[in-house]
C-alpha cells in the first residue's frame, strides 16, 4: 500500500529511489540497465527475482502476477495477443514496436471495414520511408512506423490520404466534420430519392400493372420523365452512394470482397440496366431499384458510425494534463523540449510535475494516484525520485532532471495510443462471410444469366434474370441485423443508467470468463474519509473540533478528510473552529500544527508527535495498530504534552459491494487489481466471490497483466483511473464506473453513469440479450437468403419484386430489434 507521509519512516528509501541507480533518466547507464519481465519498466540496482519464477522484475507486484499466470500460459498464444497489443506487423511476422523508426498516429475518415484496414495497411508500406503499418477501423486510425530522415512527420498525411480515404494527425478533441457530411449526404439521398418515387407512383407503376397513370403525363413524354429520374437516380447512387461504391473499389483493389462490392454490384447493375433501356426508349425501369438499395443500406452505416462516433475524444484527459512547459528554479517558464538533464526545476503546490527527476530541494506529499493507481500521496524529501505527470500536493519543490528522463504520463499516453490503435476492427458476421457470400452470388447471377441465354432467352431476359439473382441476395437484412439490434441495447443500457461506448460489447461481453476489478474508485469510493474516531478521555468532539482547524490549513488529502469531518460534526461544544483563529502554523513532513485557544495542537503521524514531544498513551497504540491493519491511516491529534486521540481516515469499500459480488462471480472468475500494496489489499482477498488478488502492480503492468489473463479466456476490465485506460482498452471489454477519470472513461466499451457497482453485472445481461438479438436477425437474414436464392434463379421473380422481397426482409428485421431487451 501506498502510504501517507506522516505514516511512514522517512529514512526509508522509496523503491523509485533506489531504481534511479541503474535508470538512465538518472544518470545510469542505459547499457546496463535492466527491465522488467512483465512491464519493461526499468529494475532496481537488484532486481525483484524468487527461485519459483522466471525472469526478473521492478516491483513485487509484477513478480505476484507473473507467478500466478506463468501457470497457465501457452506460448504460441500468448504471442499472438502479445503481438495484437503491440500493433500487429509490417507483413513480415515482426511486430511493429520492434521496427526501427518514429510513431505517428493517424485519424483517418472512410474507414469502415476490415478490407479498408488491410488496403490501407498496403498502401502505406509502399511508400519510401514508411517502415510499418497497422489500422483500425474500430477507432479510425493508423499507425505508422517511418524514418524520420526520409519523410517529414507533416507528409504523413498525404501518404494514406487518397481513394476516398482523408487523413490527418490524431487530435484527442476529435470533430464532427465527419457525422456533418456523412448527415448532408444522406439527407440528400433521402430527398433525391423521394423526388424518383414520385415519377414512379404517378406515372410507371400503374402502367407496369395494367392501369391508367394517377396522374396525367401533360406535357411530359417518356423519354424526358425516363431524363429525369435517370439524373435523380445519378446523384442518389454516385453521391449519397459514394462510400459504398468507393469500399467496393477497395475491396477488388485488395483482393478480399466484401459485402459492399456485392451491394455495389446489384446497385450499379439495375442503374445499368435501366440507362441501357432508357437509350432503347424501354420504359421498364429500374432505377428505383437503385434507389432503395442505396438508401437502404446507407442509412444502416449511418446509425453504425454514429455508435462509433459515441467513443470520440480518445486520450482526452492525458492530453489535457500532458505538461508541454516547465518552469525553471528562477521562475522563469520555458517550452518542455528545451529542458536539458541537469536543469533544476520549480513545482510549486498543485502543479503536475513535468519530467521525471531526482528532489534537490523540499519535501513535499506527491499525489500519484494518476499514474500508479494509488490511493494516498506519498511523501518524497531531497533524493527522492518523482515521476512526471504526479502532482506536488502541499509544498513547493525543486527537482533535477536526469538524462533521458521523460514523463511517466507521456509513456501512459503512448501505451494507450498503441492499444487503441492497434485494436482489431469489429469483424461483424456478414464480413466474415463475404469472402464466400459475394463470389457465390455473382457466380450464381452470372451462371443462371449464361444458362438461360444458352437455352433460347434473349439477352434482355438473360440479363434480368441475373441482375435479379444479385437484387434479391443485396444484403440489407443482414447490414440491419447488428446495428439495429444495437441501437436496441443501447437504448436498454441508457435506461438502466450504463452508456454503451463501444458496439463490440455486444459481441465480446457474453463470452467473458474473468472479470478485473481495479481496487480504488471500483471497489472502494475513491475519497479520503474519516472511518471512526476515537479519543483517549471520550471527548471526541473536541478532538474532531481542534484537529480539524489545524488540518484545515493543510492541503493534504488526509488532511481534508480530517477538516470535512470536523466541519460536518455537531458538537455540543458548538461550531468547529475557525481556521483563521489558528495561529502559528507549522508544516512537516510527516503532520502539522498550530495554536488554538492558545495551546499548541499537533496533528499527524504517532511518531511525529513523539518528536515534537507529546506521549501516546498506551490505550491508543491498539487504535494505532488496528488502523493500520485495516489499510487505514491512523492520525494522531494531541495537545498539552500528550496524544488526545486517533483519527482513522481510509478509502472504504463501496456499501453496494458484496452484492455486486455475489452476481458478477456467477460463472465467471472475479479478479481485484490494484497499485496498493499491505492491509490496504489484503482485505479484499476474503471477500466472497474474489478468487484473486493481484497487489503493487504499476500502471505500465496492469494492461501487460489483463493481456496475459486474457490466455484463460476473455477478460473484462473494470476501473476508473486514468491509469486503468491502457488495460481497459487492451481487455476484450472494458466498463468504467462514472465517478472516473474522462480517459477511463473514453476508453472503455461502457459506462456505469450512475456509479454503482452493481450495474456492471446488468451491463453483461443487456450485452447477453442483444447478442441474442443479433443472431435472431442474422439466422432470419440468412433464411431469407436461401429461399428467395432459388426463386430468383428459377426466374420466379423480377427485380422490383425482388427489391420488395429485399425491403420486407429489412422490416422484419426493424420489427424484431425494435422489441424491449
Amino acid at each position: 500500500m501506498s502510504q501517507d507521509p506522516r505514516t511512514t519512516n522517512a529514512s526509508v528509501p522509496s523503491p523509485e529511489r533506489a531504481a534511479t541507480s541503474q535508470d538512465p533518466a538518472h544518470g545510469g547507464s542505459a547499457a546496463d540497465t535492466e527491465t522488467c519481465d512483465l512491464c519493461e519498466l526499468p529494475t532496481p540496482a537488484e532486481p525483484i527475482t524468487d527461485a519459483d519464477v522466471d525472469g526478473s522484475f521492478c516491483c513485487r507486484g509484477c513478480l505476484e502476477v507473473s507467478r500466478t499466470l506463468e501457470r497457465t500460459d501457452d506460448a504460441p498464444e500468448e504471442s499472438a495477443l502479445r503481438s495484437r497489443l503491440e500493433g500487429g506487423d509490417d507483413g513480415t511476422g515482426q511486430p511493429l514496436d520492434e521496427l526501427e523508426g518514429e510513431d505517428a498516429y493517424l485519424a483517418v475518415d472512410g474507414m469502415h471495414c476490415s478490407t479498408c484496414e488491410a488496403f490501407l495497411e498496403t498502401t502505406a508500406e509502399r511508400e519510401d520511408g514508411v517502415v510499418g503499418a497497422t489500422a483500425s477501423y474500430a477507432t479510425d486510425t493508423i499507425r505508422l512506423v517511418y524514418d524520420p530522415d526520409r519523410l517529414a512527420a507533416d507528409e504523413l498525411p498525404d501518404v494514406v490520404s487518397g481513394y476516398g480515404y482523408t487523413a490527418a494527425q490524431r487530435s484527442a478533441d476529435g470533430d464532427d466534420a465527419g457525422s456533418a457530411d456523412d448527415s448532408i449526404g444522406l439527407l440528400l439521398g433521402v430527398f433525391f430519392g423521394m423526388m424518383v418515387m414520385v415519377w414512379y407512383v404517378l406515372f410507371l407503376y400503374p402502367t407496369y400493372f395494367g392501369f391508367e397513370p394517377v396522374a396525367d403525363f401533360g406535357g411530359y413524354d417518356g423519354t424526358f420523365l425516363a431524363a429525369n429520374i435517370w439524373l435523380l437516380t445519378s446523384i442518389v447512387l454516385f453521391y449519397t452512394g459514394n462510400s459504398i461504391l468507393r469500399g467496393a473499389y477497395v475491396s477488388l483493389r485488395a483482393g478480399q470482397p466484401n459485402m459492399d462490392l456485392l451491394v455495389a454490384i446489384a446497385a450499379l447493375g439495375s442503374y445499368s440496366f435501366s440507362v441501357v433501356a432508357t437509350l432503347l426508349g424501354n420504359m421498364h425501369l429500374y432505377f428505383d431499384v437503385t434507389v432503395a438499395i442505396v438508401l437502404v443500406v446507407t442509412a444502416g452505416g449511418y446509425y453504425e458510425r454514429a455508435v462509433k462516433r459515441r467513443a470520440t475524444g480518445l486520450l482526452s484527459e492525458l492530453t489535457e494534463r500532458q505538461v508541454d512547459e516547465a518552469r525553471l528554479e528562477n521562475g522563469e517558464t520555458v517550452p518542455l523540449e528545451t529542458v536539458d538533464a541537469g536543469d533544476r526545476l520549480l513545482v510549486r503546490p498543485g502543479e503536475r510535475v513535468p519530467l521525471d527527476g531526482e528532489i534537490v530541494e523540499g519535501t513535499a506529499a506527491i499525489d500519484e494516484s494518476l499514474v500508479t493507481g494509488e490511493s494516498l500521496p506519498v511523501g518524497k524529501e531531497p533524493g527522492d525520485f518523482v515521476r512526471g505527470g504526479t502532482v506536488v500536493t502541499d509544498a513547493p519543490i525543486v527537482l533535477e532532471v536526469g538524462e533521458g528522463a521523460e514523463s511517466t504520463l507521456d509513456r501512459l499516453v503512448s501505451v494507450l495510443w498503441s492499444i487503441q490503435s492497434a485494436r482489431p476492427g469489429v469483424q461483424r458476421l456478414a464480413d466474415k462471410l463475404a469472402t464466400v457470400f459475394v463470389p457465390l452470388v455473382v457466380a450464381l447471377a452470372v451462371g443462371t444469366a449464361a444458362v438461360l441465354f444458352a437455352t433460347g432467352s434473349s439477352v434482355s431476359r438473360a440479363v434480368l434474370v441475373g441482375l435479379t439473382v444479385v437484387i434479391v441476395s443485396c444484403p440489407c437484412a443482414l447490414g440491419l441485423a447488428t446495428p439495429l439490434a444495437i441501437a436496441a441495447g443501447i437504448q436498454a443500457a441508457a435506461e438502466r443508467g450504463i452508456v454503451v461506448a463501444a458496439e463490440t460489447i455486444f459481441e465480446d461481453a457474453p463470452a467473458i470468463e474473468t472479470v478485473v476489478l481495479d481496487k480504488t474508485g471500483t471497489l472502494t469510493t475513491g475519497r479520503m474519509a474519516v472511518e471512526a474516531v476515537h479519543a483517549a478521555d471520550g471527548d471526541v468532539d473536541e478532538l474532531l473540533r481542534r484537529a480539524g482547524a489545524v488540518e484545515a490549513l493543510s492541503e493534504h488529502p488526509v488532511a481534508d478528510a480530517v477538516a470535512d469531518a470536523a466541519s460536518d460534526a455537531e458538537t455540543e461544544d458548538g461550531p468547529p473552529i475557525d481556521a483563521g483563529a489558528v495561529d502559528g502554523f507549522e508544516r512537516a513532513a510527516r503532520g502539522v500544527s498550530g495554536l488554538v485557544d492558545g495551546q499548541r495542537v499537533t496533528v499527524g503521524h504517532p511518531d511525529f508527535l513523539r518528536e515534537q514531544g507529546l506521549t501516546v498513551p498506551e490505550s491508543l497504540e491498539p487504535r494505532i495498530d488496528e488502523a493500520r491493519d485495516a489499510g487505514h491511516v491512523p492520525v494522531v491529534a494531541g495537545w498539552d504534552g500528550r496524544a488526545r486521540g486517533v483519527i482513522v481516515v481510509g478509502d472504504s469499500p463501496r456499501e453496494e459491494l458484496e452484492d455486486a459480488l455475489e452476481t458478477l462471480s456467477a460463472g465467471r472468475e472475479v479478479v481485484v487489481l490494484t497499485g496498493d500494496e499491505g492491509a490496504a489489499a489484503d482485505s479484499f482477498r476474503e471477500l466472497a466471490g474474489v478468487d484473486e488478488v493481484f497487489a503493487g502492480v504499476p500502471p505500465e503492468a496492469k494492461a501487460e497483466t489483463v493481456d496475459r489473463l486474457r490466455v484463460r479466456g476473455p477478460v473484462a476490465m473494470v476501473g476508473d483511473g486514468s491509469n486503468d485506460a491502457p488495460a481497459l482498452a487492451a481487455a476484450d471489454v472494458g466498463i468504467a464506473m462514472g465517478s472516473g477519470t474522462k480517459l477511463a472513461t473514453d476508453a472503455a466499451d461502457a459506462v456505469i453513469v450512475g456509479d454503482d457497482l452493481e450495474a456492471v453485472a446488468e451491463t453483461f445481461d443487456i450485452a447477453t440479450a442483444t447478442h441474442r438479438r443479433i443472431r435472431q436477425n442474422l439466422g432470419w437474414a440468412f433464411t431469407y437468403n436461401a429461399v428467395a436464392i432459388p426463386l430468383a434463379i428459377a426466374g420466379l421473380l423480377n427485380p422490383l419484386f425482388a427489391a420488395v422481397a429485399m425491403a420486407t426482409s429489412s422490416a422484419l428485421v426493424v420489427v424484431n430489434s425494435a422489441r424491449s431487451i
